[in-house]
């Protein structure tokens, strides 16, 4: 009879450390891996529309998840599309808006980035007890007052761990790519370094032959002054691959410059070890790719491959290195309790080619590319979510999303209910879920640097989508499709056209915005154009000096400084991030990485 009474207790016992096992699992909070491509064209995917390039590994992640056809970035560059991205805000709020010509940080020397004072999905989360990771580029700055102090760095931006690139990949990273970084001025400077020296050495040989007298002091100046010239040119910009082309591991510099041949694998094997180290916690990781910028890896796997020359071997690269990932996540079990996404920063760069043929990316059918401000290939992005036993496999989700919504479903899914500041993003997972069919971005507006390009609305109860142009980049030559003189459009003065009243189109009935609207063709014109209107002045009361110009320094609602301004942007040596004694700075990561 003993052993038939214990049975009972035994087994209340038994189901009772059952269930606190299963609730564990349960209410464990999901991980989140987010992968982002820098400068990839939304036509560059097979699930998005391109056949030639073979890309079965993205592929599959629609196949298994949620595929978004209207994935929007809030700016078609990288500095403000990623923190806009970051934080769940337009860029302006930050003051990572520009009112001039250049709309991205161009020196990890200089000031600006993101304040210390804004929050990041990533510092959300690590307050709810994630460990985070950011892996690739970051691209949002570094230092503000000294070196050192990683002011705008992602640790302090809520990442525990951080490798990769504080900077980009550029073209000046890899010698005979060309030159990025404020061309224009290195070629004024270095002309006018060698008039000075011309100038300098035509002196002296008059005052040697004796043709006419000329002072010590002219040729002392003369010759102060060429070497200032020289060095204000040389020093900031011949050496930009040892400036800007670094990586880092948390706040210290391990490579400098930086391999670029083996970063593709070195960032790979630094994704997959981060997620098998935290397994068994909840933890985040931004997979934040230095493809498919340029300049264009040549990784000799890959060469040759594709039918589209270097960039379409990148392409499927990329399509490699999102596989590893996803096998790494599926190998390890953990793929039923992981949100996968895959995005990129904004769209193709269709101006970049040259005579080893296109270097960026395909926008599709859609008009434009980056820097383009409002034109859809510039901002129109794929977004592929995917979570096995909570996502619906293979749905699509035709309305109008924003890269700013990962920011609140990241916080609802943490279960962050902590007060926040006013956010641009929604919640994503009621439209993922089939819980809801209508976004709620009714509206949105697109910004070039700091001022309001366009905006789109989504009339409820209606498929259309109308987008309001209030200005367009003036394209060179006249007919072409992007500004092939400048290689990049610019957003202001001549460079732009303004439009009274403004060019209206449907992009449910006209993606690729090619038939402006007019009031015999859409009886809603004029209403179209008034809701609009209320709708740009509501949004502008969300802001401080929206439009203000570049000397002013306020910008969004928070008041935050402007981190655009020439001030910021130039290179200071005393915030250069430096392994070893500045200027002497150089080092080569030991890896085993293959």
């Amino acid at each position: 009879m003993r052993p038939f009474l214990l049975a009972p207790p035994l087994l209340f016992l038994l189901l009772t450390a059952g269930s606190d096992v299963t609730g564990t699992e349960v209410n464990r909070k999901p991980n989140f891996v987010l992968m982002m491509v820098d400068d990839l064209g939304i036509g560059d995917v097979g699930c998005y529309g391109n056949d030639t390039i073979r890309t079965p590994n993205i592929d599959r992640l629609a196949l298994e998840g949620v595929k978004l056809s209207q994935h929007i970035a809030a700016a078609p560059l990288c500095t403000p599309s990623r923190a806009a991205f970051m934080t769940g805000r337009y860029a302006l709020r930050s003051g990572l808006g520009s009112a001039g010509s250049v709309q991205v940080l161009l020196f990890l020397g200089g000031s600006g980035g993101l304040p210390p004072s804004e929050t990041t999905f990533a510092k959300r989360l690590q307050q709810q007890g994630y460990t985070t990771g950011l892996v690739g580029k970051w691209h949002l700055g570094v230092n503000c007052e000294r070196r050192g102090d990683h002011c705008h760095h992602p640790n302090q931006h809520g990442f525990s761990y951080f490798y990769g690139l504080p900077f980009t990949l550029f073209n000046d990273c890899v010698p005979g790519e060309g030159k990025d970084v404020l061309a224009n001025l290195q070629h004024r400077l270095q002309n006018l370094s060698l008039l000075l020296a011309l100038g300098l050495v035509t002196l002296v040989c008059i005052r040697l032959c004796g043709l006419l007298e000329v002072s010590l002091w002219l040729l002392a100046t003369l010759t102060f002054l060429s070497i200032l010239a020289t060095a204000v040119w040389f020093v900031p910009f011949e050496l930009l691959a040892t400036w800007n082309c670094i990586i880092m591991r948390n706040q210290e510099v391990i490579e400098q410059p930086m391999t670029v041949e083996t970063l593709p694998q070195r960032l790979l094997g630094e994704a997959q070890n981060f997620i098998k180290r935290n397994a068994d916690r909840p933890f985040l990781l931004f997979l934040s790719l230095a493809h498919i910028h340029t300049p264009l890896f040549r990784t000799p796997a890959f060469a040759g491959r594709s039918h589209h020359g270097r960039y379409g071997d990148n392409m499927e690269e990329v399509d490699w290195i999102i596989g590893e990932v996803t096998e790494t996540v599926d190998s390890l079990g953990l793929a039923n309790n992981t949100l996968m996404y895959f995005t990129s920063d904004h769209g193709g760069h269709i101006e970049d080619a040259d005579a080893r043929g296109q270097n960026g990316g395909w926008n599709g059918i859609y008009k434009g590319g980056k820097a383009m401000g409002g034109w859809e290939g510039g901002i129109r992005v794929p977004g592929i979510f995917r979570w096995p036993g909570r996502l619906p496999a293979g749905k699509v989700v035709d309305e109008p999303t924003s890269l700013m919504d990962l920011y609140p479903t990241l916080k609802h899914l943490a279960q962050d209910t902590q007060p926040d500041r006013p956010l641009d993003g929604y919640d994503l997972m009621p439209l993922l879920e089939g819980r809801a069919e209508r976004s709620e971005h009714e509206f949105m507006f697109h910004y070039c640097g700091v001022y309001l390009n366009a905006a789109r609305w989504h009339p409820p109860g209606s498929d259309s989508v109308f987008k309001v142009h209030f200005f367009t980049p003036n394209f060179f030559p006249p007919g072409a499709g992007g500004c092939y003189d400048t290689k990049i459009c610019l957003c202001h003065g001549v460079h732009v056209t303004h439009h009274n009243p403004p060019l209206l189109y449907d992009l449910f009935h006209d993606p690729s915005e090619s038939h402006p609207l007019t009031p015999d063709t859409e009886p809603r014109f004029a209403e179209i154009l008034e809701q609009t209107a209320k709708a740009v002045e509501r949004h502008r009361s969300t802001l401080a000096n929206a439009q203000a110009p570049e000397g002013s320094h306020k910008h969004g609602d928070t008041n935050a400084q402007s981190q655009m301004s020439w001030e910021k942007i130039l290179w200071k040596p005393w915030l250069q991030p430096c392994c070893g004694t500045f200027p002497f700075c150089g080092c080569k990561e030991e890896t085993t990485h293959t």
